[in-house]
């Protein structure tokens, strides 16, 4: 587990920690939903990812002596009780989180997670959580959607080079693995996760050597049977002989360029007519869901697809805007409903459960009792009590035969009747 600064958070989480303390609400408990409120451009679902860091951090969360000295020094904490900053040196995250399996599809204003604590608590976690759910969970959407379109072609996460940073180049193949990938490039994933690691060489071996054949005998010495020949650093065609005349044993070859429905087209010729029908052929170079659905209507004969920027920052929907939001509170043993009445940002007030039944969701209160119990199924289930995990660390996987389009979603009787 790696080292989470807790002041990896925003700065009004820290402000409003102090003055609920000042406030006299430190023994206040609070129920917050992170939920999306409409999907993304081109996503009908949400595939549930990222919830295994979060309980990773929520465990570990502390406040170091050096964080709490310099967050006294600051004039926003002037008046804040001295006291204060004895309970953040003793701060440990105690309550309970309730959430889908990874892997989960879920659909707009359903939670995604539920964290039910003491206020304080609830709220200093709430950027993280957004950050770390929201990210994980809109790689893996990509990752279904760029799975589907290669109608069962292996798909690889090949993007953590144009990740917006190592971290999250390394949790974008966590992601997309959920989401459907057959595997990553990115070692540590494959190290940290168990996930299948792919890539044998880049141009720059090719153009290390004296000559492309000496790069390539030199490459299927070292790998035999799991080689993949790049071969378009120079011509395409004359690559793929190439590959072909060095005999075997070698996996295929990668495209990387050109038009890559001809060239996959003649290359497979080249490959059969050596003796090499086995040889796959993969195709990478700025690949997106369409761009492959486009080729694979057209005739490619392309075994497997190599996708990195688009899939690692979701270049066509960067932003999940995704919301953690208040729905009840207790203080005093009386408990409140709250809810936000603003155009557009309104939010329903009561702590949820959603019962997916076989062609729809219904959105009731937690304590709802599952109708024609048998026929439907309860997501959110506890993950964490008492600040300890109780979900499981296995890596899981999205069905596609569980994500239905056309899903409707109604609301329980005894919801609507909570609210305002």
């Amino acid at each position: 587990m790696e080292s989470l600064n807790a002041l990896l958070t925003d700065f009004y989480q820290l402000t409003m920690a102090a003055g609920y303390f000042a406030a006299g609400k430190l023994r206040d408990r609070a129920t917050f939903e992170l939920f999306v409120r409409r999907l993304p451009p081109g996503r009908e679902f949400l595939v549930f990812a990222g919830l295994d860091q979060a309980l990773d951090y929520l465990e570990s969360l502390r406040f170091t002596a050096e964080e709490i000295a310099w967050l006294r020094t600051l004039p926003q904490f002037s008046r804040t009780p001295p006291e204060f900053w004895d309970y953040l040196a003793d701060f440990r995250f105690t309550g309970e989180v309730y959430a889908p399996r990874e892997g989960t599809p879920m659909y707009a204003n359903e939670p995604l997670l539920t964290v039910r604590a003491p206020l304080i608590e609830a709220q200093i976690v709430e950027t993280f959580l957004l950050s770390t759910i929201g990210f994980q969970t809109l790689i893996a959407t990509k990752a279904a959607i760029v799975v589907e379109a290669a109608q069962g072609r292996p798909v690889i996460e090949f993007g953590s080079r144009r990740a917006h940073s190592p971290q999250a180049g390394l949790y974008a193949a966590r992601a997309a693995y959920i989401g459907g990938c057959a595997g990553t490039s990115n070692a540590e994933a494959g190290m940290r996760f168990g996930i299948p690691v792919f890539g044998t060489a880049a141009h720059s071996w090719v153009l290390a050597f004296d000559s492309e054949r000496e790069a390539f005998a030199k490459l299927q010495a070292l790998l035999g049977e799991r080689c993949t020949y790049l071969i378009d650093t120079n011509d395409t065609l004359l690559g793929a002989r190439l590959a072909a005349s060095l005999g075997g044993p070698f996996a295929g070859v990668r495209l990387d360029s050109g038009d890559l429905v001809s060239l996959s087209l003649r290359v497979r010729e080249i490959l059969d007519e050596g003796g090499f029908p086995d040889a796959k052929i993969m195709a990478t170079n700025e690949l997106d869901e369409w761009k492959i659905r486009d080729v694979i209507e057209r005739g490619a004969r392309i075994d497997a697809f190599g996708v990195g920027s688009s899939l690692a920052t979701s270049s066509d929907a960067p932003s999940l805007g995704a919301v953690y939001k208040l729905v009840e509170i207790e203080s005093g043993g009386v408990k409140r409903y709250p809810a936000k009445h603003s155009p557009e940002k309104h939010t329903v007030a009561g702590a949820k459960q959603v019962f997916r039944y076989a062609d729809f969701d219904l959105i009731g209160l937690a304590t709802d009792c599952i109708p024609l119990p048998g026929e439907c199924r309860a997501l959110l289930e506890p993950a964490m009590a008492g600040g300890v995990r109780l979900a499981s660390r296995e890596l899981p996987r999205f069905d596609p035969a569980t994500a239905a389009v056309s899903r409707g979603i109604r609301w329980s009787d005894a919801l609507e009747a909570l609210q305002p």
